[in-house]
């Protein structure tokens, strides 16, 4: 038996908070298929292609993706991401926690001082700001992001921080020195900015920064990323997935731990 747990909206798809499924060595793939088989008609639909899904706790995207085998007893968890209005804000619900993401357009006036700015205008709020160069593409974005929610849920954050926590995962190092270094905010260059606490908070942040927000618009970064982690085609071949480097360098970030 499988317990698998809906967060969020994907409550609203099943009508029910979690279900019970007889099943075992399945993968997540084959499990998806069989909720959309079993998911009421008259009720919203599940998009499987935004989001999360947890197996006992741990990102299934940090294991074997889609092909990360079910087994009996095993919780699974379905989180959803929310996108915004528009395409110049997302919104990810984790269950606890409201995720806001926007790009922000770098200028001259724009340095590392606008961040702690932030922090001090917003104290409730966690703050931090990843340069576009270290975000492959929304998916990657979201995987990363959840990881880091997961350690510090179980305590294993890499510093005492949440939001140092992220970034030293986007840049793939323990030395938060260097992470500043490689993925922070450099002048001149959009950096993509994560905002964590409540919806109200959240909105006005949104409303102030709105002037400097501009369409999110991820780059294929995936040469730089292969240069900078020197990945190989021989590591990327070897990986049986459809998102293969994604899915190596959200590995990268979950075996800091």
């Amino acid at each position: 038996m499988v317990t698998v747990k809906f967060v969020g909206g994907a409550k609203k798809s099943f009508s029910t908070d979690q279900l019970e499924l007889d099943i075992d060595e399945v993968t997540i793939e084959k499990l998806l298929e069989l909720l959309l088989e079993i998911k009421p008609k008259n009720t919203p639909t599940l998009d499987t292609n935004n989001i999360l899904i947890a197996v006992n706790g741990a990102d299934s995207s940090a294991m074997e993706g889609n092909m990360t085998l079910i087994k009996n007893s095993d919780l699974i968890s379905i989180i959803p991401v929310i996108h915004g209005g528009s395409n110049k804000k997302i919104v990810i619900n984790t269950g606890k926690k409201l995720i806001q993401v926007v790009e922000i357009k770098g200028t001259r006036k724009i340095n590392v001082s606008f961040l702690d700015d932030l922090r001090k205008e917003f104290p409730t709020i966690k703050l931090q700001a990843i340069s576009i160069n270290f975000i492959l593409n929304l998916y990657h974005l979201k995987k990363i992001l959840f990881i880091s929610i997961k350690s510090e849920r179980e305590d294993i954050l890499l510093s005492n921080k949440l939001e140092t926590d992220i970034l030293m995962r986007f840049a793939a190092t323990r030395q938060i020195a260097e992470a500043i270094t490689l993925a922070g905010i450099h002048q001149k260059n959009n950096f993509i900015l994560i905002a964590i606490g409540n919806k109200t908070v959240l909105d006005i942040l949104y409303r102030k920064l709105t002037p400097l927000v501009v369409e999110i618009f991820l780059k294929d970064n995936s040469s730089f990323l292969k240069k900078h982690f020197k990945i190989t085609k021989r590591q990327l071949d070897s990986i049986s997935s459809k998102t293969p480097l994604e899915d190596l360098l959200i590995e990268k970030a979950a075996i800091l731990i």
